[in-house]
């Protein structure tokens, strides 16, 4: 079986844009695995929300984002694309965060160019490391790597700093400095949507977010557009947070899970979903298998 570097890089050939959901944790990529997606992507806001509930600001670390990939990467058996922020530090840091994603099991990382610490990508009040810092934290990103198939995205936040004009010199330049595929963040038209790919050179990532400027798209409009992968990052952490609130403020209202209950999954695909057969049954052959105690 192939590596899931090599699958990934396999995917992206194939006439149409591979579409990568969002999941915040091993449980939601479990849940997009089973529906049929052959990829899924690690968002940094939604995995800092489920993990420390916090915002998508730059206090989740390194670590705590490699840990969370490692996770859900041992718990699907799909390509898994991870948020690397912005490398979490200079070239060196980047290096050590190639490494330890690698490590993780990880297919693919973006790294944007944006200063410490961070903002969401649709946050206003952003602003950039200079256009050579970012060029030599990916070229450092594609040095690091020990597996030649594993991906490393380049993530340009230009647009609602420096225009249009800014994001095709800078991304030009992170394509001449190495990058597999080029992401640029929050392009607010159809118009500039359409000129990314036909004007920058390289492969393009899509970002269909949940909120700010960009218009929604489909797989296929992207597809149509030139875009290799489209991104949905935290969708299921919005439907998770309407759902599981709603039910709270029911339960708090009647006291009861009645109406709770039929919307609900069940206890068996609770324990279903966390493969509890297969735990089951290697408890089982182990002790069958262990040797019997003598009297």
């Amino acid at each position: 079986m192939s590596r899931r570097t090599t699958q990934l890089r396999q995917l992206l050939l194939r006439p149409t844009a591979l579409l990568a959901p969002g999941a915040f944790g091993p449980m939601p990529a479990k849940l997009a695995e089973r529906a049929g997606f052959e990829a899924v992507y690690l968002p940094g806001g939604g995995s800092a929300l489920n993990r420390l509930g916090v915002a998508d600001v730059g206090v989740f670390t390194m670590t705590e984002m490699v840990d969370s990939a490692r996770a859900v990467a041992e718990s699907v058996s799909v390509p898994v694309i991870c948020d690397a922020d912005s490398g979490f530090g200079n070239h060196l840091n980047v290096q050590r965060a190639v490494r330890e994603y690698e490590r993780a099991g990880v297919a693919a990382i973006h790294i944007e160019d944006q200063t410490f610490p961070k903002r969401s990508g649709h946050f206003s009040g952003k602003s950039l490391v200079a256009t050579e810092e970012a060029v030599q934290k990916i070229k450092a990103a594609v040095a690091a790597r020990s597996d030649p198939d594993f991906i490393i995205i380049a993530r340009c936040d230009a647009m609602s700093v420096g225009g249009f004009d800014e994001v095709v010199r800078r991304c030009t330049a992170y394509h001449e400095a190495g990058a597999d595929m080029l992401f640029v963040e929050a392009p607010n038209s159809i118009e500039i949507i359409t000129k990314i790919p036909q004007v920058i050179p390289g492969t393009h990532l899509f970002n269909m977010s949940a909120g700010g400027s960009t218009p929604a798209l489909t797989i296929d409009e992207v597809t149509r557009l030139g875009y290799r992968m489209m991104i949905m990052p935290n969708f299921s952490s919005l439907v998770t947070i309407r759902a599981v609130r709603e039910m709270y403020a029911e339960i708090r209202q009647t006291g009861s899970v009645a109406g709770i209950r039929e919307r609900a999954a069940t206890f068996r695909e609770f324990m279903e979903l966390g493969d509890f057969d297969t735990y089951e049954a290697a408890d089982h052959a182990f002790a069958a298998s262990a040797p019997k105690k003598s009297s």
